[in-house]
C-alpha cells in the first residue's frame, strides 16, 4: 500500500543585521532558516515521531546545527509516496528541500504533495483556513500553546524544559493534521489515485477498490457522462470519497 506522511517542521528564526526595529531591510544574514524540530506520522499507523536538535549526541547549546536531522528527515520523506502538511507547498516542504540542498543532498524520490491548506481554500470558504482554526470549526482539537517567540529563544539557549514543549507543540499539530486531512479529504476531487501508487502484491477481490483509501466497501452511485461516453461513480462506504471507473465509449456517440 503507498506510504502517505503527514509531517510538520518547526525552523529557527533568522539571524541579522539592521538598523532598525521596524519595517526595515537585513542588511546582512549571519544564520539563515534551519530546522530545529520536526514531527511526523504515517497515515494508518499509531506512532506519532518527533526528533529536536538535542536528541543527537553532537548538540551543542545555543548553536543550531540541522545536519543530521535534516539527514533523517530526507530518508523519511524519500520513503514516502504521499506527503501531506498545511501549508507544505509554500513551507513545510520548500523549507525541508532548501536545507536538502545545502548539504548537497540530492532530491529525494518523488512524492505527490497533499497541502491541506490549498484544499480548505479551494473547496471551502471557512472563516480562517489557519490549521487552528479548522480544528475549531471541524470540532477536531486546536493546536498546543506554543508559549511565544520566548519558547523559541529559550530553545535556542539550550532550555530544556523548552525544547520539550517545542516537542509537545509540534506532536500536537501532526495529530491535529491528520484529523483534518482526513475530514476533508472526501471532498478532494484530485486526490492521487493510490490504486495507481501501489507497486505492492495486491490480494484479488471481487468488486471496485476506492481510488483514495483502498477500500473494496463502495457502492456505485450513477454515472459521469461525457459528450461521447460515460464513467461509473463509485463512493465509498468507509471514507467517504468518490471515484470514477473505466471509461466507456457510448457506440454510435
Amino acid at each position: 500500500m503507498p506510504k502517505t506522511l503527514l509531517i510538520d517542521v518547526e525552523t529557527s528564526p533568522i539571524i541579522g543585521y539592521t538598523w532598525g526595529t521596524y519595517d526595515v531591510n537585513v542588511l546582512s544574514v549571519i544564520e539563515p532558516v534551519k530546522i530545529i524540530c520536526c514531527s511526523w506520522k504515517w497515515l494508518g499507523k499509531d506512532q506519532v515521531h518527533v526528533k529536536a536538535l538535542p536528541d543527537y549526541p553532537d548538540y551543542q547549546k545555543g548553536v543550531v546545527n540541522d545536519k543530521k536531522l535534516i539527514g533523517d528527515l530526507w530518508g523519511i520523506l524519500d520513503d514516502a509516496d504521499i506527503v501531506v502538511a498545511h501549508n507544505g507547498d509554500s513551507f513545510d516542504i520548500k523549507i525541508l528541500n532548501t536545507r536538502f540542498i545545502a548539504y548537497d543532498l540530492r532530491a529525494p524520490s518523488d512524492y505527490k504533495s497533499i497541502d491541506t491548506l490549498k484544499v480548505a481554500r479551494k473547496y471551502f470558504r471557512f472563516n480562517s483556513n489557519k490549521l487552528d482554526d479548522l480544528g475549531g470549526y471541524l470540532d477536531e482539537g486546536r493546536k498546543a500553546p506554543t508559549g511565544g517567540f520566548e519558547t523559541w529563544t529559550k530553545c535556542m539557549a539550550g532550555d530544556a524544559k523548552a525544547w520539550a514543549k517545542m516537542r509537545a507543540y509540534n506532536v500536537k499539530d501532526v495529530e491535529l493534521l491528520e484529523r483534518i486531512y482526513l475530514r476533508l479529504r472526501p471532498f478532494m476531487q484530485n486526490h492521487p489515485n493510490l490504486n495507481l501508487l501501489d507497486n505492492s502484491p495486491q490480494e484479488k477481490k471481487e468488486g471496485f477498490s476506492c481510488t483514495v483509501c483502498q477500500s473494496f466497501n463502495t457502492q456505485r452511485r450513477g454515472f459521469t457522462v461525457t459528450k461521447v461516453g460515460r464513467y461509473q461513480r463509485h463512493q465509498c462506504n468507509d471514507c467517504g470519497s468518490w471515484s470514477s471507473g473505466p471509461y466507456e465509449r457510448v457506440k454510435g456517440a
